[in-house]
């Protein structure tokens, strides 16, 4: 391995141009999928505040169907009550409802936001820093106080830099008190996102209690990973036994408790969910494919000029599959070499999208998880383009091969 090591060193400097062309080609495509791999990082890996979200589970869907009649909603606060709140051997679950726009007045000010309802155990599911006050309690929501938690970014808007804990904010007409102040949320977490969060008693009518099908989403924590298809399978059992209010127009309901890339895997493609992980590998695969194939007939170029080397390396007893090793290594490491390039040039182009702000509030970076699919997918790309080369290389007759031969 270290005369491989070596070797390489001297063949990548032996042909500049080549190995310049190489690593732009090997470099550009590994920033992308490095780029793209932070977005999907920052939008489904567990993060703060949905940190917890490896053992999370989400019920955002309900479908009503029938055989000329389909109903799809999110979930009312009275199924989540129900049938979410007393599932067996959890850790917690909780409600929220979609993210809606508001109008805040504030001293005659007027302010557009997004606001959540939810309840106290929210707040021990997700788990955000606060960065002042603190969230409402389980006895704040029993009672309906009208007391609000609000983002960095609202408390910005509205106070500047005027202390906000405290102060107060109006909300479809009535006082709601801010009692805590926490970071703005990025929306692809959309468990998380919104300007205001309130106790979900707060709202005008109670209605929304009994409510089958509404605007709530549902949350299930479970106490370990390995409880996670176990509570899918109880939810599924329990949606068999939903009574169908409208038997005449609806036959059946469909609703599963998901991960969070199964949530949204499902409201892109319904009931082909898994088909979206072979959507994104087939992506990544065909975006590879043509610098992958431009990087082979370089490879193949270069190595068909050392066909005397290969002769002598095949005179002196040389077996295939050293050769074979010997001329993947090499590649493998003109790829790591353009990998660990791309990291930089990456870097330089997160750091850009993050101050372009083109997705509100998210913050990409470089973490361990896509260091770690950068280095697999570099070496799954040299291993890919240097195997058809360096098989071709080791077929070659070491008679021809010494001869200046390509057959």
């Amino acid at each position: 391995m270290k005369s491989y090591l070596k070797l390489a060193f001297k063949v990548l400097g032996r042909r500049k141009v080549f190995t310049l062309i190489s690593l732009f080609g090997i470099t550009m495509t590994l920033v992308v999928l490095v780029v793209a791999t932070s977005v999907i990082d920052d939008a489904f890996a567990p993060r703060k505040p949905e940190s917890r979200f490896d053992r999370a589970l989400i019920i955002s869907r309900v479908a009503m169907i029938g055989p000329n009649t389909t109903e799809t909603m999110n979930p009312g606060f009275g199924l989540i009550h129900d049938y979410i709140y007393t599932l067996p051997g959890i850790e917690a679950a909780s409600a929220f409802s979609e993210a809606t726009p508001i109008v805040i007045y504030r001293n005659d000010e007027r302010s557009e936001a997004q606001l959540k309802r939810t309840d106290a155990t929210y707040w021990r599911i997700l788990d955000f820093q606060f960065l002042e006050g603190r969230p409402f309690t389980a006895d704040e929501e029993q009672r309906g106080a009208l007391v609000a938690v609000i983002s960095d970014g609202l408390r910005k808007r509205l106070f500047q830099n005027r202390p906000a804990l405290g102060q107060s904010i109006e909300i479809d007409g009535r006082g709601f008190r801010i009692i805590g102040i926490v970071p703005s949320v990025p929306i692809t977490r959309f468990a998380a996102w919104s300007d205001v969060w309130v106790p979900h008693t707060t709202a005008r009518s109670s209605e929304y209690r009994n409510l089958f099908l509404g605007n709530y989403s549902g949350l299930v924590l479970a106490r370990t990973r390995n409880d996670i298809p176990r509570l899918q399978r109880e939810f599924a059992d329990r949606v068999k036994r939903m009574p169908i209010k409208d038997p005449k127009t609806f036959t059946r309901i469909e609703a599963s408790l998901d991960t969070r890339f199964e949530s949204f895997a499902r409201d892109v493609a319904g009931d082909q969910a898994g088909k979206v992980w072979l959507i994104f590998a087939a992506l990544a695969i065909l975006f590879m494919s043509l610098p992958a194939l431009n990087l082979i007939t370089l490879n193949l170029s270069r190595i068909l000029e050392r066909a005397s080397e290969i002769g002598v390396r095949k005179a002196f007893g040389a077996s295939r599959r050293s050769l074979v090793a010997q001329f993947v290594f090499e590649n493998v490491l003109l790829t790591l070499i353009g990998g660990a390039i791309s990291f930089v040039v990456a870097a330089v182009v997160i750091a850009a999208l993050n101050r372009a702000d083109l997705v509100t509030d998210a913050q990409f970076e470089l973490n361990l998880r896509v260091f770690g699919y950068g280095i697999a997918i570099a070496i799954f790309f040299g291993l890919f383009s240097g195997a058809y080369p360096a098989w071709r290389m080791a077929r070659l007759q070491a008679v021809n091969a010494l001869r200046g031969g390509a057959r």
